[in-house]
C-alpha cells in the first residue's frame, strides 16, 4: 500500500467548517458532502496515516488508525439542549494499544475555524485508574515534575492543567511533596495556536514536534496504569484455573 504524505490541511476544508458553523443542518451537508469528504475526511484520514509512521519513531505504543483515531463528524444529540446534528470541527484521537480509546492517557488534536488545538493527557479517568496514578505519583514525588518542568515540555504545552481538588485525596499527607499534583482529578497539556497554521506547509511538522514533547508525560500516566491492568488480568487468569 503506497501512503501519502502530508504537509498541510485543505483551505477547502477549513473553509467547509466555517461555513458549516453557519449552515449546521442535514440539507445543507448533504448538498455540500463531496467537499467534506474530499477536504476534510480524507486529509484528517493522511494526517492519521502520516502519524501512524512517525509514530514508530517515538511514541510506538499509540494507536494512529482511521478507524480509531478519527472522530466522526455526526454530533450525539440525545442527551443536548443543542440539537446542531454535526460537529463544527474535526478531531482525532492517539490512544495507548493495550487500553480502550478513552481509557488511560493519550495524545489529541482538533481543528476548527478559529485555531488549530493539539493536546493530550488523561481527560475522564476511571477511579480505579486514577488511584493508581496518585499512588504513582505519591511513590515518585519527582519524576512528574522533572517531565513538566522539562524545556521541551513547557515550550510546546507550558504546564499540566484539568480539574483538581481543594485538598489533598484522603490517604494521602497534606504536606506531600507531590501535594499539588495529588489534587488533579484530570492531567491534561495542550497547545492552541491560530488556525491559519493548519493549512501552512509548517503545519504537519508542528503536529509532530508538540506531539513528541508530550509523550513523557502520556507514558508516565499510562505506565501504572497499563502495569495494574497486567496484574489484574494476571490474577483473573490464575483465578479461572
Amino acid at each position: 500500500m503506497k501512503h501519502q504524505t502530508f504537509s498541510a490541511f485543505p483551505k477547502e476544508g477549513l473553509q467547509f467548517l466555517r461555513l458549516l458553523k453557519r449552515n449546521n443542518n442535514r440539507e445543507w451537508f448533504q448538498r455540500h458532502k463531496g467537499i467534506y469528504e474530499s477536504h476534510v475526511k480524507a486529509p484528517i484520514h493522511n494526517l492519521i496515516d502520516a502519524l501512524s509512521r512517525d509514530f514508530q519513531n517515538f511514541a510506538p505504543e499509540l494507536v494512529a488508525t482511521p478507524k480509531v483515531s478519527a472522530y466522526r463528524i455526526h454530533r450525539d444529540t440525545r442527551f443536548s439542549k443543542d440539537k446542531s446534528p454535526y460537529k463544527t470541527h474535526v478531531a482525532a484521537v492517539f490512544p495507548h494499544a493495550g487500553l480502550g480509546k478513552h481509557e488511560g492517557a493519550a495524545l489529541y488534536l482538533h481543528i476548527d475555524p478559529t485555531e488549530l488545538f493539539v493536546g493530550g493527557g488523561l481527560y475522564m479517568p476511571l477511579s480505579e485508574d486514577l488511584q493508581v496514578i496518585r499512588n504513582y505519583i505519591a511513590d515518585n514525588p519527582d519524576r512528574l515534575d522533572r517531565i513538566v518542568r522539562a524545556p521541551t515540555f513547557r515550550t510546546m504545552s507550558g504546564s499540566i492543567h484539568g480539574e483538581q481538588l481543594t485538598r489533598v485525596p484522603r490517604g494521602f499527607a497534606a504536606d506531600h511533596p507531590a501535594s499539588d499534583y495529588l489534587k488533579y482529578k484530570q492531567f491534561l497539556a495542550s497547545r492552541s495556536l491560530d488556525a491559519e497554521i493548519v493549512t501552512s506547509p509548517g503545519f504537519y511538522k508542528v503536529v509532530v514536534e508538540t506531539f513528541r514533547g508530550m509523550v513523557p508525560f502520556i507514558r508516565f500516566l499510562n505506565g501504572p496504569i497499563v502495569a495494574a491492568r497486567r496484574t489484574r488480568e494476571r490474577k483473573e487468569a490464575l483465578m479461572r484455573f
